[in-house]
């Protein structure tokens, strides 16, 4: 059966808000995320439709959908409230870990708004008096920001300038959502995730070890797919290698004061170009008249064209940080759709060919962190267009 869109399940537990009571909405949502929401992957998809959607039940939603992530990371949860009010304590969660370090968490859509830390110190201060957490030493505050603006980093800045750094840390809800897919995937434990959230001591060896192990369990799945298991894979790698057509999936992230949408506006659509870096996987396979389609970190795939020249070392305006990519390839045929698009949720990824056989609710975020070859038939599903890919 398919899952539920996050829309039809708030649709179905009513308007979220601090009202008392055992069998209000907020309970029913909250329940409903503990006795059903129970794999990463599914997590991911509510918590991208929360950004994608405006509004505070939207807002309110990922509130609760980061809270409950905090559960994947292996810390005891406490809900907080929407909406403080005098007297209550209006965090907006508490992590517990088995180590006894206390994580308070504040979660905002957008840095858009001016936010105070003394806010969040406050928290961690009348937490503290309620003998909550014991101190400081075994407290942090923690803001989730669903959509960070590298331009704006208010925030950070804030926390720097008060000198703050030892109490106050910021992660992106889409890190945060990597950290519960590194432990689900590789050899990760709780404790190397609190060495990543908690402020840096004297001793690096724990993040050391924490990326050997991280490395050591790397699997070719991650860029390019395994030829015992991902048959329709392997066909498009010996169809490409007979001289049709290859099909790629490349990943953009957002740079300072650019989304990542607008960063492939710029460099596909205007400078009708892309670059790869010296370990991007294919770079050394693809050719002059494949396809590309390009995947907007967090949001979807919003454009696609075909390949106009092999990678060649160069460089050109459009690609800003030429050090880091400087194999440059030229485009043509170019297709934007910025404002509209494809979303992998769970009922795209059922049909696609590179999850046959795969749990749907797991996590699916290998499928967009590096550059991937894909069946012809997935890159039309991705690209919402059929006819004209085919042929020479």
């Amino acid at each position: 059966m398919a899952a539920l869109a996050l829309g039809q399940i708030l649709d179905l537990v009513g308007k979220l808000d601090d009202s008392p009571g055992e069998d209000q909405p907020r309970e029913r949502f909250r329940r409903f995320l503990r006795e059903n929401v129970r794999e990463v992957g599914m997590l991911r998809d509510y918590v991208e439709e929360c950004l994608r959607t405006s509004g505070p039940q939207y807002n309110r939603a990922l509130q609760d959908l980061v809270n409950h992530l905090g559960t994947f990371l292996g810390f005891e949860v406490t809900f907080g409230r929407y909406q403080g009010v005098p007297g209550q304590a209006g965090h907006d969660g508490l992590w517990v870990s088995p180590t006894g370090h206390h994580i308070v968490v504040e979660v905002k859509t957008t840095e858009a708004y001016a936010i105070k830390t003394a806010t969040l110190v406050g928290y961690v201060d009348a937490l503290i008096s309620e003998g909550k957490i014991p101190n400081w030493d075994h407290a942090l505050g923690l803001y989730v920001v669903g959509r960070p603006d590298p331009e704006v980093r208010q925030l950070e800045n804030a926390i720097i300038a008060e000198k703050r750094t030892h109490q106050l840390r910021i992660i992106s809800a889409e890190s945060l959502l990597s950290l519960a897919e590194m432990m689900d995937t590789y050899e990760v434990r709780h404790e190397d995730i609190l060495s990543v959230l908690r402020p840096s001591g004297p001793t690096v060896d724990t993040l050391v070890d924490l990326m050997t192990r991280l490395v050591a369990g790397t699997t070719p799945e991650i860029s390019e797919p395994r030829v015992e298991t991902e048959t329709p894979a392997r066909e498009a790698l010996i169809a490409a290698e007979e001289g049709e057509p290859g099909y790629w999936l490349a990943p953009v992230r957002g740079e300072v004061g650019e989304t990542a949408a607008e960063v492939i506006g710029r460099v596909v659509g205007r400078g009708q170009v892309y670059a790869f870096g010296e370990n991007t996987p294919g770079r050394k396979h693809l050719k002059p008249g494949d396809w590309m389609c390009f995947y907007a970190t967090g949001t979807g795939v919003v454009a696609h064209a075909r390949v106009a020249s092999a990678p060649q070392k160069e460089r050109h305006p459009s690609i800003r940080h030429p050090e880091d990519y400087p194999w440059v390839f030229h485009l043509k045929e170019v297709h934007l759709y910025l404002e509209n698009p494809v979303i992998i949720d769970r009922t795209l990824r059922e049909r696609l060919d590179a999850f046959q056989g795969r749990d749907l609710s797991k996590n699916w975020a290998w499928f967009v962190q590096a550059t991937r070859r894909l069946t012809r038939h997935d890159f039309e599903l991705l690209t919402r267009q059929g006819s004209e890919t085919q042929g020479g």
